[in-house]
């Protein structure tokens, strides 16, 4: 396991990490989860094997530090996973990026373009205050107060037991600001940000069942290639991970 401080604390990002080729493959989580339970499985495949690889959990999650004067926006996430690939010494990385983790990377690559090279994101969120249905929008329905007394344990009751495995590892009051700065977004917002990466390969993994991308044209257009995965829901690596392995090696 290795670590870097993200903050004036002392607060540490932590991540575990296989060695082997560069360009490095950074895998980066979704809200309340960790970046090896999510990608390790796939990270281990033959087609992705041989690279190195780093799971990095963010600030609040898994097993990183969970300051309570931190803010948890977007930019402090992806300062905090830029404190962790400088003391990693990577640059022109490939960020494989779930939900809030591929806003976060997203961001990352707006702040520091020296640190990504390519972007795999899966069902990232692109806009500000999406619509109910989104993960974020039961957490940020309460306030900070409400949520850390009572509202985090009635969210884990509800959101089933696969999610609740790694959101009981993150702390109610990280998790809560983390999802406000989620439906905040970014200024400009994500959705701006990645049509506007021309030197960056991007890739957008959207699960079948999730239902079609909004505004997938517009981000072809932008040279952004679109892959809807067959059977699959949010958590594609889970749902369709052939499908997952061949979009991150380059496929079709």
């Amino acid at each position: 396991m290795r670590q870097a401080e993200f903050d004036h604390r002392g607060s540490r990002v932590r991540w575990t990490e296989t060695p082997g080729a560069e360009p490095a493959r950074v895998y980066v989580h979704g809200l309340g989860a960790a970046s090896a339970v999510y990608h390790a499985h796939v990270a281990a495949r033959p087609e992705l094997a041989g690279r190195r690889s780093l799971f990095v959990d963010l600030p609040g999650h898994g097993i990183s530090d969970r300051p309570e004067d931190f803010g948890y926006t977007l930019e402090e996430h992806a300062d905090a996973l830029a404190a962790a690939l400088d003391a990693a010494e990577v640059t022109g990385a490939e960020l494989v990026a779930h939900s809030m983790g591929g806003s976060v990377a997203i961001v990352l690559a707006h702040r520091r373009p020296d640190l990504v090279a390519r972007l795999v994101l899966t069902e990232a969120n692109l806009d500000a205050f999406p619509p109910p249905g989104a993960g974020s929008s039961g957490i940020a329905a309460y306030s900070e107060g409400e949520f850390v007394d009572g509202g985090y344990a009635r969210v884990l009751d509800r959101i089933g037991p696969l999610w609740a495995a790694t959101m009981r590892l993150a702390d109610p009051r990280a998790l809560h600001r983390s999802a406000v700065g989620l439906r905040r977004g970014s200024d400009p917002v994500m959705r701006d940000l990645l049509a506007g990466f021309d030197a960056i390969e991007r890739v957008y993994l959207q699960g079948e069942l999730t239902g079609e991308l909004d505004g997938a044209a517009s981000l072809e257009a932008a040279g952004v290639r679109v892959v809807t995965v067959p059977g699959a829901g949010h958590n594609v690596m889970f749902d369709n991970p052939d499908a997952f392995v061949k979009a991150v090696a380059g496929g079709a």
